[in-house]
């Protein structure tokens, strides 16, 4: 009884080492135009998902007055989208004359100019209790400016 009883407890990490077993035991099926089909699923309905979830939790009153904070989105937005990359672009400079792989070099380059992953940043500062309403905005915005007008870094 006792070992249900953990496994009950514990049932989001017994569930991520399932999904890792399934995923090294038959690795077709999360590829991309797999029965999964991650490019839709992941891209769209987890992401969907997430926001919808946190929306239904916040009050429409926390949201709305999360809008008004116009100073914070700006911090959020150019912190986010320009200083992380920049900094990224330098610490990148300095490392290009080490021996570090060219290629992941790129990567890092490639990471630094992406928005925040959606559920962190939400999930993450609901945690340590922030505003999740600003959280929650600023990823859309972020994610919404990054997509859909093809914002990217410079660098």
């Amino acid at each position: 009884m006792r070992l249900l009883e953990r496994m009950r407890k514990e049932w989001f990490m017994i569930g991520i080492v399932l999904a890792i077993a399934g995923a090294k035991l038959e690795p077709s099926i999360g590829v991309n135009g797999g029965p999964l089909k991650p490019e839709i699923t992941v891209s769209y309905i987890a992401v969907a998902t997430i926001f919808f979830n946190s929306g239904l939790s916040l009050k429409t009153e926390e949201l709305t007055s999360a809008l008004v904070h116009i100073r914070l989105h700006l911090f959020i937005q150019i912190f986010t989208l320009a200083f992380f990359p920049a900094t990224i672009w330098l610490f990148l400079q300095i490392l290009s004359v080490t021996p570090v792989n060219e290629w992941l070099l790129k990567g890092l380059q490639t990471v630094g100019c992406m928005p925040p992953p959606v559920s962190s940043a939400v999930i993450l500062t609901k945690a340590v209790g922030g505003n999740e309403a600003a959280a929650i905005f600023n990823s859309a915005f972020g994610s919404f400016l990054v997509s859909t007008h093809g914002l990217t870094c410079l660098l």
